[in-house]
């Protein structure tokens, strides 16, 4: 999935304006543009539209664990992992948002998307194993729109 739609995704998601994407991002001690951000979330078709490089994705998926999480200096930074594919992304918003096996059935579930424990638990081995399964985009789109309904419905 193309980083500029998870991005997007998300913002929506938490319900959170540009500035706020920049800060996330600047949790982990990253810099970045907030005029580079704003030009992330932009659709492909629109004036001034920049590709979002995995690199910056990377560091807002781990600034939006802190952002969720909190910071604990006890720990280590998550890793960053480059290149990016849809398993880690998929992995970083698990952590993030605190899901269990159970919360990402019902988040399947919820958008008409049912997936099997076994299947899920193919997506989170390690790559190169046996088990290992690449996560498609209509997964990835899925998971983001269930999950989207159940944050900003419990938000409300």
């Amino acid at each position: 999935m193309i980083n500029n739609d998870v991005l997007r995704s998300v913002r929506y998601m938490l319900d959170v304006n540009d500035a706020k994407i920049t800060e996330i991002i600047k949790l982990t001690n990253y810099r970045v543009n907030n005029a580079d951000v704003i030009n992330f979330l932009k659709k492909d078709d629109e004036k001034n539209y920049q590709h979002c490089p995995d690199e910056v994705m990377a560091h807002f998926l781990n600034g939006l664990i802190f952002f969720k999480r909190g910071k604990d200096d006890k720990f280590p930074a998550p890793a960053i992992e480059i290149p990016l594919n849809n398993n880690i992304v998929l992995k970083k918003l698990r952590v993030a948002f605190e899901l269990r096996d159970t919360d990402m059935h019902d988040i399947f579930i919820s958008v008409g998307f049912p997936v099997t424990k076994p299947e899920l638990n193919t997506l989170f081995r390690k790559e190169g194993s046996k088990n290992f399964r690449l996560c498609g985009d209509q997964l990835l789109r899925n998971f983001l729109k269930g999950l989207t309904l159940r944050t900003r419905v419990i938000k409300k």
